[in-house]
Parts: C-alpha cells; sequence; structure tokens
C-alpha cells in the first residue's frame, strides 16, 4: 500500500481532469434562451381561479421573474400584494 501526501494527490486532481470532467458542457451558460427569460417545465393554469386570485398569481409570477426568484418570501408576497391596491 503506497502512501501519498497532499501534494501528490492535489496534482494527480488538478493536473489529470478524467474523462468525464473533459466532456462536461455547462448548459447554465446556455445561449438557447435570450436573457430575463425563464423556462418553466409545467404552464400556468389559472383558468379555474377568480379573477382577483389570477390577477395576484400573474403578479406574483412577474415579480418572482423580474427579480430571478424560484419562491418568495412573506414579506415579499405582501409587497406584491401592497402593489395591487390592497391595504388592511
Amino acid at each position: 500500500m503506497t502512501v501519498q501526501t497532499e501534494d501528490q494527490i492535489r496534482n494527480t486532481i488538478v493536473m489529470k481532469p478524467s474523462v468525464r470532467e473533459q466532456s462536461f458542457v455547462d448548459r447554465r451558460q446556455s445561449t438557447g434562451t435570450p436573457p430575463g427569460v425563464e423556462r418553466r417545465q409545467f404552464s400556468n393554469h389559472y383558468g379555474d381561479l377568480s379573477l382577483e386570485t389570477q390577477e395576484l398569481a400573474t403578479a406574483i409570477d412577474q415579480y418572482k421573474l423580474l427579480h430571478r426568484r424560484r419562491f418568495i418570501t412573506y414579506d415579499e408576497m405582501l409587497a406584491v400584494i401592497k402593489s395591487l391596491g390592497y391595504s388592511k
């Protein structure tokens, strides 16, 4: 059993990338979609909702797209609701 030093291990990893690392394609830098457009897996369906609920859902979706957020906090949701003119 041979014991390698940390430098030998580091040099092996850094100097000789595996075939798997060489064939890696970074899809996050894809040029297929224009900037600012989010690719969604499922389409939104607001047809069964009331008009007010549709308005809120659309406003939240627009907020998430604008701020590049997948999920929003309660504070952000309250800000969206207030931006629609609702008050307590």
